[in-house]
């Protein structure tokens, strides 16, 4: 039994921080939506929610509520398997890139032998980072591009005219703009000569002045404009426009399928989010920080992981104010940008980088 114990311990263990990973994530996502409608309704004048709990901060669990509840429709001539595989592909690819966020510092100003079951043998430092890799840009790109299935599949799958169109145009939208955005990271990632998360990071630590959104503003720029077409967001959302699609891919969908894609596109704004704040911002890195605390403690690493949540949650914020702000392109207009004015600017924004790179290492 004690071996069994000792076996099982540190699976434990990290199932736990994995779970917590998800928690905070899935905690950000309920509260962006809330705020998103707070915003939105200052932004027009109204008050937005506020009768679910105090000014209304339980209105995310009473909408999961109104999911779980709601009857779930199924469309009789729909293709089943696909239609109902299509949330639970939209909504892992979304989730998907967690593992590889840096959330923080590693903590190493602590003792980890007092864990029991041998788990701190050895160990000198506690990542808070679920699983470093060293592709993790590629990593994160990748996941996110298969997401597109999930869309495209839901618009196939549901037999609707309507739905239809939405996949097809989330597919074409996806395509063309995630071109510009891996051309985007490049300049960072050359600059920083890794395709590791925290090595980016630490690319830009010791000054402000160091962050990636300087010497690489247009790639800043180029990815910043490229993320609201990836996520569909205003004004870029043509896939699921109302007035002309009736909701798009998802119009058939109800009930906790429809809160599944509804959870995936803010989950990808998250991403998006965490990707603009490693590459161009420094991530969790707060100047000035190491002077009033000592790098690798625990405080450090809590004002270093706050900070980081900051940084997104000023991203997120980004995203309601366009959103209140800016009107709907045409599709026509949508395309012409991605591919004759985005594309181009993008690998510009390449080629000079080369330039720059290879004269200061000559």
């Amino acid at each position: 039994m004690e071996s069994v114990i000792k076996t099982a311990f540190p699976f434990v263990v990290y199932g736990i921080g994995v779970l917590m990973a998800f928690q905070i994530v899935l905690m950000i996502v309920a509260y962006t939506v809330l705020a998103e409608r707070k915003v939105l309704g200052w932004m027009q004048g109204r008050i937005g929610p506020n009768r679910v709990g105090p000014w209304g901060v339980l209105q995310p669990f009473a909408d999961l509520l109104k999911f779980i509840f709601k009857e779930d429709l199924t469309p009789d001539k729909s293709t089943k398997f696909v239609y109902f595989l299509a949330p639970l592909v939209a909504l892992t690819c979304a989730l998907m890139p967690m593992v590889v966020y840096p959330f923080g510092p590693a903590i190493t100003t602590v003792d980890w032998s007092f864990l029991p079951y041998g788990l701190g043998e050895g160990v000198t430092a506690l990542p808070l980072t679920i699983a470093r890799i060293d592709v993790g840009v590629l990593f994160i790109l990748g996941i996110t591009s298969v997401g597109v299935y999930g869309i495209a599949l839901a618009g196939w799958s549901s037999n609707n005219k309507y739905s239809l169109m939405g996949g097809l145009r989330s597919s074409a939208q996806m395509i063309s703009y995630e071109l510009a955005m891996g051309a985007s990271v490049i300049g960072a990632v050359m600059l920083a000569g890794t395709l590791d998360l925290n090595g980016i990071i630490f690319a830009q630590i010791h000054s402000p002045f160091r962050w990636f959104i300087i010497p690489q503003f247009i790639g800043f720029v180029v990815f910043l404009i490229a993320a609201f077409a990836e996520t569909n967001r205003v004004p870029f959302d043509l896939p699921e426009a109302e007035t002309e699609l009736v909701a798009g891919f998802h119009t058939e969908y109800s009930a906790l399928k429809f809160a599944l894609f509804f959870m995936a596109e803010y989950v990808n704004m998250f991403t998006v989010s965490v990707m603009c704040t490693v590459l161009f911002l420094g991530g969790w890195y707060v100047p000035g920080l190491g002077r009033l605390l000592e790098p690798g403690s625990i405080p450090y690493a809590i004002v270093s992981h706050a900070a980081f949540i900051g940084k997104i949650c000023a991203f997120l914020f980004l995203f309601i104010w366009v959103r209140g702000t800016l009107p709907r392109f045409r599709f026509d207009q949508l395309m012409n940008f991605g591919w004759k004015f985005l594309l181009p600017v993008a690998l510009a924004n390449v080629i000079l980088t080369i330039i720059v790179v290879y004269f200061l290492n000559s």
